[in-house]
């Protein structure tokens, strides 16, 4: 504990007494951006390791990308400036989990609303994240496995 310590506040003393002041506040924006917000999007699918740990699913590309952001979804590859920009298809707004997910995305209203119909039988729409994994597993699977984040 010492040591992380130290070293800590050794990088946070350098960083303040030898960077120009342009240069920390991009360190300072990357880190508030990318570093705080990190895990985010699974965080809302999974509050606790626990509830991941119980889940018996089988993970393909298609869950992992909606789960966690990361993967084939052009949000993501525009921020490793592998693609051009970060909207979708539809034109209606950038291809991220919520715009595929839950609101905007005209191109997946068929899968959409096969997952919409699964959750109206008992719960109103939209639902929390979580309760698609717990509680609509099988629908929520079935919309992954549907989706294409080429249209």
């Amino acid at each position: 504990m010492y040591t992380y310590t130290y070293i800590h506040t050794y990088i946070h003393t350098y960083i303040h007494t030898h960077m120009p002041t342009y240069i920390r506040t991009y360190v300072h924006t990357y880190i508030h951006t990318y570093i705080r917000t990190k895990g985010a999007i699974t965080k809302s699918f999974f509050p606790k390791i626990a509830d991941r740990l119980k889940l018996e699913t089988n993970m393909t590309p298609h869950f992992t990308t909606m789960v966690t952001g990361h993967g084939n979804m052009k949000s993501y590859l525009h921020r490793y400036k592998i693609l051009g920009s970060p909207m979708c298809s539809c034109k209606n707004g950038e291809q991220t989990v919520d715009h595929i997910l839950l609101f905007d995305c005209k191109l997946l209203e068929q899968e959409r609303d096969s997952l919409k119909a699964a959750v109206l039988r008992s719960e109103n729409w939209p639902v929390g994240k979580n309760k698609l994994i717990t509680k609509f597993n099988k629908a929520f699977k079935k919309f992954t496995n549907n989706i294409s984040f080429d249209k």
